[in-house]
């Protein structure tokens, strides 16, 4: 594992915006950052993050189990008393999810640890998926990279394929995303293209234009039912909305299912600890008001994280005397807060990597990567491609 200086395509900047890839660059900083990449060994890649994450995610899956039957664990991920019955019949139908990306701490010299799992709305999707690999081909063809280079990254095949499985084939699927957002409006549209790509009929609505008929069922602009909806807009937002009273009546089939509120959730952290203590690939994680496990090594320090965030908002890393490292500001942590033990990512030239581990339905089956000067990865974090020699 080799973190590399390279040089960039010369007309990349050109070529994002004839695909698509509008927030290439934001607020003036470069999002996309091809001037870096990472090298990856198929050992690191297959044993120590391919594998690790098909793990993480049964693991996740059996964590759901025990919440759902679980009303103290329910409080305490502060999941409104009134859906807990509908979130369980969500989950007793298996209602089929599409995908979750883990975030790990790994520097190629011992187990990935995970962070977190964003498994509700993740994004840094088609930079991952697709863009990163239009860089490793037309790298190796520039003799940027060595001829033969590979990547991790069967993330477009998986969704294709993915979407053809879970979406009806002769019926509407409405995709939004909160408008005002070239992120999240470019990450639908991917979505969107590969639903096309898998033969189905995506349409897209932006969230603030839903709305709901005298039966009670959510309608886009238009009028049009809306039978199944991929939303890019989080469950714990979506069920203290105004509108949520209509979610445990309405027909419409979501991606991703209602059982996902349990794995969006920091709080899933310490519920892993609790069910896996020890796991290599874990970080000791307890909820707050119970202080830290017995045994568990804080010496590199603690982290301070909101039960619901986003991009590393309200984040606060912590010396193991407990005096702040550093801290990011944001609208969370009414909900309640959790903590996990610090683990270091690596640090190169001043910047901070982290990995992005992709499952869709399944399988693990690609990874991001972001960089930052801070060790908090927020929004604005660097995307970084990487390959494999």
């Amino acid at each position: 594992m080799e973190r590399l200086s390279l040089p960039a395509r010369p007309d990349w900047q050109a070529l994002a915006e004839r695909l698509g890839f509008g927030f290439h660059t934001m607020y003036g900083a470069p999002y996309w950052d091809e001037t870096v990449a990472w090298r990856f060994s198929l050992t690191e890649i297959e044993r120590d993050l391919e594998d690790p994450t098909a793990a993480l995610h049964q693991m996740t899956l059996a964590a759901v189990d025990r919440v759902i039957g679980d009303e103290t664990l329910l409080r305490r991920l502060a999941i409104p008393e009134r859906f807990w019955d509908w979130i369980a019949a969500s989950w007793a139908r298996r209602d089929p999810s599409l995908y979750g990306r883990f975030d790990l701490a790994y520097d190629g010299s011992g187990p990935a640890k995970m962070l977190e799992y964003n498994a509700d709305t993740p994004t840094s999707l088609y930079e991952t998926a697709f863009f990163q690999w239009v860089w490793l081909e037309q790298a190796m063809e520039q003799r940027i990279l060595p001829p033969g280079a590979d990547q991790f990254n069967a993330v477009q095949d998986q969704l294709i394929a993915r979407l053809a499985d879970i979406l009806p084939p002769d019926a509407l699927t409405h995709f939004a995303s909160v408008s005002g957002s070239d992120e999240d409006r470019g990450t639908v549209l991917y979505l969107e293209d590969c639903a096309r790509q898998a033969g189905r009929h995506p349409v897209y609505v932006a969230m603030q234009d839903i709305g709901v008929d005298a039966a009670g069922r959510f309608a886009d602009a238009d009028s049009v039912l809306i039978q199944q909806l991929f939303k890019l807009y989080p469950w714990e937002m979506m069920l203290r909305d105004p509108f949520a009273e209509h979610l445990l009546t309405s027909p419409t089939r979501f991606l991703e299912p209602p059982w996902k509120a349990i794995l969006s959730n920091k709080g899933l952290l310490p519920v892993l600890w609790q069910m896996f203590p020890g796991h290599p690939n874990l970080l000791p994680a307890w909820f707050a008001e119970d202080g830290p496990p017995d045994g568990a090594d804080l010496s590199a320090g603690w982290v301070r994280k909101p039960l619901f965030s986003r991009e590393g908002a309200n984040v606060t890393l912590l010396t193991a005397a407990g005096t702040v490292r550093e801290e990011a500001d944001g609208p969370y942590g009414a909900e309640g807060w959790i903590g996990q033990a610090y683990a270091p990512l690596p640090c190169i030239a001043g910047q901070h990597m982290v990995v992005g581990s992709w499952v869709i339905g399944d399988t693990a089956c690609g990874i991001g990567l972001r960089e930052d000067s801070s060790a908090i990865t927020r929004d604005l974090s660097r995307f970084v491609p990487h390959f494999i020699q």
